[in-house]
């Protein structure tokens, strides 16, 4: 008998009752809380190439508890209503599970990027833009887009651009958008903070003894089997952070054309470049090839982190994982039939709520950055750098004073007279962020005897938030 199909909208909507099941909530407050609010769809044309091309995008806003309402825009042929609505709802939970102060949205058009030029994606872009503008779904007060699929720094400037032409009193502008380039009122860190952000999160699971034990794990990340799939930025970054900093060994990558394998660890900057230089990882010399990638997700490892699009482990191959831990950088790898047989199986996730929590996590910092209209760090930096040389002069003064000639550390004087600058400040504020948010949900896990993994913790932890807002709100 074929296994029906389950959506990834129908994946996110199980998960979120099965974890409301077991929630006591005010008659009512489940179902304001599960559906979207509003989903706009726009149709729009731009004379390209001689001739008038229709696009149609959406911009979906799931929750306005809190505002403004956040969220990405792909640029994708496979986007829809039903996609766009579901990423939108992770969003509300995502936001509410690491507090950040946003309600849920989510954006995308219906696009092949590869199939225009420059020029003309930018074209497209900003009329996209007025659209979204001319109904209020891009606005630093209501709702602020940022990068996702098919999107980057590139078409966010072109974006915040057209919004301050539309809106040239609005000395908030900047802040219409996050994700944008550093010249353009970016932040520091925003292009490495969704890799980043799960790099925080496996080393926050792997402080907890408790919890590595469920999965079988005992250690450090250090030589650790790990398998990713999907090199774009957010597989990128996770993966180089892990094997350079943490020095886990990246045994597989899998890609669209393919995958390759070497159980001695991937040098992952050098397959970046041949994949950029030749279009896909096929010939790659660091590793053996094998045209059936998604096959590889089957691989032996100790952690496996799908971080490309939705559903990617599903019913008819979940109980051919071989891994411990599974963490999900990309939104929906897993479906809920999956996670299920998964959970049988013993096997941990950490999920795509929390761990791809580092994008929206410093957009917000941007976000933030841009209302005060200051960068981070500007005012604190040099007088930081002051105190700590204060001291330094101090200990040097007594050494000689006192003849005892001690020497400070090698390296020691130049990292301790460093004061914080962007970067400094926003992976710290990513780091503590990932770390309380693990937290929050461990306690639930452990503490609730009805709740049997951390996905249903996290749900847990953020519809309680949602449900707080609204009960100060009156409903």
């Amino acid at each position: 008998m074929a296994i029906p199909h389950v959506s990834f909208r129908d994946s996110v909507e199980r998960m979120f009752t099965h974890a409301a099941s077991l929630m006591d909530l005010q008659p009512g407050l489940e179902e304001k809380i599960r559906v979207c609010n509003s989903t706009y769809t726009v149709r729009f044309g731009v004379r390209l190439r001689g001739q008038i091309h229709t696009f149609t995008g959406y911009r979906s806003v799931h929750s306005e508890h809190m505002e403004p309402v956040k969220g990405g825009i792909r640029y994708s042929l496979d986007v829809n209503q039903d996609e766009v609505e579901a990423l939108a709802a992770l969003m509300t939970y995502k936001c509410a599970l690491v507090e950040v102060p946003f309600g849920g949205s989510k954006g995308g058009l219906c696009i092949d990027p590869r199939a225009w030029n420059e020029d003309e994606l930018e074209r497209i872009t900003r009329r996209f833009t007025y659209e979204l503008s001319r109904r209020n779904l891009i606005s630093p007060s209501q709702n602020v887009p940022a990068p996702d699929m098919g999107t980057g720094e590139r078409e966010m400037a072109w974006m915040a651009d057209a919004y301050k032409r539309l809106h040239p009193d609005d000395i908030n502008a900047k802040a219409c958008v996050t994700g944008k380039p550093r010249h353009a009122g970016g932040i520091e860190g925003r292009v490495e903070a969704t890799g980043r952000g799960v790099q925080y999160a496996l080393r926050e699971f792997f402080r907890h003894a408790d919890v590595m034990k469920k999965a079988g794990l005992e250690g450090g990340l250090g030589g650790k089997r790990v398998i990713v799939q999907g090199l774009g930025n957010v597989g990128y970054h996770a993966a180089q952070f892990l094997s350079a900093e943490d020095k886990a060994l990246i045994t597989c990558v899998i890609e669209r054309d393919g995958a390759i394998r070497n159980p001695q660890g991937i040098n992952i900057d050098a397959l970046r470049g041949h994949i950029r230089a030749t279009g896909g990882i096929k010939g790659f010399s660091g590793g053996d090839y094998n045209e059936n990638g998604l096959a590889a997700l089957e691989d032996e490892c100790d952690i496996l982190i799908p971080a490309a699009i939705e559903s990617v482990i599903h019913a008819e191959n979940a109980d051919r994982i071989r891994c411990k831990l599974i963490i999900e950088a990309a939104n929906g790898p897993v479906t809920a039939d999956a996670d299920a047989i998964l959970k049988r199986k013993g096997v941990v996730i950490i999920p795509d709520m929390y761990a791809n929590a580092g994008g929206v996590t410093v957009s917000y910092f941007e976000w933030v950055k841009n209302l005060s209209q200051i960068s981070l760090g500007r005012l604190e930096r040099r007088h930081e750098e002051a105190r700590a040389r204060l001291l330094i002069e101090e200990l040097e003064r007594i050494s000689a004073d006192t003849g005892t000639n001690f020497e400070l550390a090698r390296g020691f004087k130049e990292a301790f007279l460093h004061g914080a600058d962007e970067l400094d400040l926003v992976r710290s504020g990513l780091d503590d962020t990932m770390r309380e948010a693990f937290k929050k949900m461990k306690e639930v896990w452990m503490s609730n005897p009805k709740v049997d993994d951390m996905r249903t913790a996290g749900y847990v932890v953020a519809i309680r938030r949602i449900s707080n807002v609204y009960g100060s709100l009156g409903l």
